[in-house]
């Protein structure tokens, strides 16, 4: 987040501001949690009816919690968020045979100091093949293109630089399980550790400098539209106002080239 934009960290981590996770956020825990206990059960028993056996028993969690009461939604508000957290919940079996993967720990508790930098994770599942550990993390939004599929996996090659650091044992691989899409993963060497530990470093560094100025400037963009402090940000403010208007603009040019 101080990556993408130091004045939205400061609103969340210095102010504490709210930032109440949406529905595809949502979502997205509800399908981790039914995968993580789906896969701490005996291989012979991951199987899709288990899954949704399981979902039934947690949905009552979802329910009740405050931030999924916030969306209000009403019966095909909610018949529509269950299908999408299910449709990420079935995505997994696109990917993998549950029931060949041998779990070594799920959501598993990780910290460390990396380059000077205490770091914690938890980590959704690590699992261990013929030739080593494997951190295994899962995402249930779009998998990213082939640009972008790099800056993805520094959260996971993190998790096994604390993990090596932790217990001694350097994986062998890091992936990212896009539900229902694509795995995205990386073979783990010390060179790949050492490259993403010196940019935490580095965030790590800038972020105490922000801290001890008490500047935080922004960083303008597309994302503004999706900032929940954006009525805070003059700047971010202005630029989701020039974007509409840019989109106003080119829909009023399109109408007039059709009439």
């Amino acid at each position: 987040m101080f990556e993408q934009c130091p004045r939205r960290w400061r609103m969340r981590y210095v102010e504490r501001l709210p930032d109440p996770p949406g529905d595809a956020a949502l979502a997205g825990s509800f399908a981790h949690r039914v995968l993580e206990l789906l896969m701490q059960r005996p291989p012979q028993q991951r199987t899709v009816e288990a899954a949704k056996a399981i979902a039934r028993e947690e949905w009552p969690k979802v329910e009740a919690d405050e931030d999924y009461r916030a969306l209000g939604f009403d019966e095909a508000g909610e018949k529509q968020f269950r299908w999408k957290a299910w449709k990420a919940i079935e995505g997994l079996w696109v990917l993998e045979d549950p029931k060949g993967v041998e779990v070594r720990a799920t959501e598993q508790d990780i910290e460390a100091l990396l380059g000077g930098v205490p770091f914690r994770g938890i980590v959704d599942r690590l699992d261990q093949e013929s030739d080593g550990l494997v951190v295994t993390d899962y995402k249930s939004g779009k998998a990213p293109s082939a640009r972008f599929r790099r800056g993805r996996l520094d959260q996971v090659l993190l998790y096994a630089a604390a993990v090596t650091e932790a217990t001694g044992e350097m994986p062998v691989h890091a992936r990212l399980l896009y539900l229902g899409q694509q795995p995205v993963g990386i073979k783990v060497t010390q060179d790949e550790l050492d490259g993403v530990v010196e940019k935490l470093g580095k965030t790590w560094s800038d972020i105490n400098t922000a801290c001890a100025a008490d500047e935080f400037e922004p960083r303008t963009g597309p994302l503004c539209g999706w900032c929940p402090y954006v009525k805070r940000c003059p700047e971010g403010s202005s630029e989701v106002a020039s974007r509409q208007a840019r989109r106003d603009a080119e829909a009023a040019a399109f109408n007039d080239f059709e009439e």
